[in-house]
């Protein structure tokens, strides 16, 4: 296990944990940060045991108040690769990116339970995420204008997709802090807790989950719905389900889902993605995404 030293990874009966954990600093986003969340992902997908992820931060105060403006090792705190002095060069790549990069990658289900303020990278790398929890105390706020930058962590490409332009475009606009019912009433939230309900909301859902699909047929799905949704002609959603469909429905695991549905019992699906996902998969290949 990796020894990690500003976020925690706990794993329990099929569910991994993965909390923020700066409680000085309203656990705010540094580099180690970002290379420690990288890390911990790696694991969980290659761990097949694993079948949800669920990420929140330390105590309740905050999920994360953005990126740290006063790193102690003195490095600017918005880029991952300072020391490149040609911008056009492709090595600067922003930090928050190659978090929510990664996370696009899973092949695990991730769940967002936000505890608190949720400011700049600390609402960004949710958007990544597959479904979001908030408590009744979280805030959240797009600030990159109000501090001279623009947003990150591809959340252009997240934000619009998950609220509509309108609503991203206001958000990233005024830079405002906002509380989890306007977050709700947009859609980026699923739903809002008190906030000693949320970790308990956040694990039964998962939980639901891991007891209940297939995992392969899960990471499928996770690629097919990010990715596809976005393509530019139902024909390429087509190609893919189709393909999907006719390889998973000659599984051990749909031979496994439709013999526990009718003989009434829970379903022990048999295949992992570490090595049972089909031979198209990925089906993808642009760079940058890694």
């Amino acid at each position: 296990m990796h020894d990690f030293t500003q976020i925690k990874l706990d794993i329990d009966d099929g569910i991994a944990t993965i909390t923020l954990h700066r409680p000085e600093k309203m656990n705010a986003f540094t580099r180690t940060m970002m290379a420690e969340i990288i890390a911990a992902m790696d694991a969980i997908d290659a761990d097949d045991d694993v079948r949800a992820v669920i990420f929140t931060g330390h105590g309740d105060r905050a999920f994360c108040a953005g990126a740290d403006l006063t790193p102690e090792d003195g490095a600017k705190p918005f880029a991952s690769n300072e020391a490149v002095d040609d911008l056009s060069d492709p090595l600067v790549r922003d930090g928050g990116g190659q978090v929510t990069l990664r996370l696009f990658n899973s092949t695990k289900p991730l769940i967002a339970a936000c505890n608190g303020a949720a400011v700049g990278i600390g609402a960004t790398m949710q958007l990544a995420m597959d479904i979001r929890l908030a408590a009744d105390t979280a805030r959240y706020g797009f600030v990159f204008a109000r501090r001279g930058i623009v947003p990150e962590a591809c959340s252009s490409w997240f934000l619009p997709r998950l609220v509509g332009i309108q609503q991203a475009l206001e958000w990233t606009y005024t830079g405002r802090i906002f509380d989890a019912q306007e977050a709700q009433a947009a859609g980026l939230v699923r739903s809002i807790h008190p906030q000693d309900k949320l970790i308990g909301e956040a694990r039964a859902l998962a939980r639901e989950i891991a007891e209940n699909t297939s995992a392969v047929s899960i990471a499928l799905t996770r690629a097919m719905m990010w990715r596809l949704s976005a393509a530019e002609h139902p024909m390429m959603a087509h190609r893919i389900d189709s393909r999907a469909i006719y390889r998973m429905a000659r599984s051990a695991d749909a031979a496994e889902g439709v013999a526990s549905f009718l003989e009434k019992r829970p379903p022990e699906f048999p295949l992992k993605p570490s090595r049972d996902m089909p031979d198209f998969h990925p089906w993808w290949n642009e760079p940058g995404y890694r």
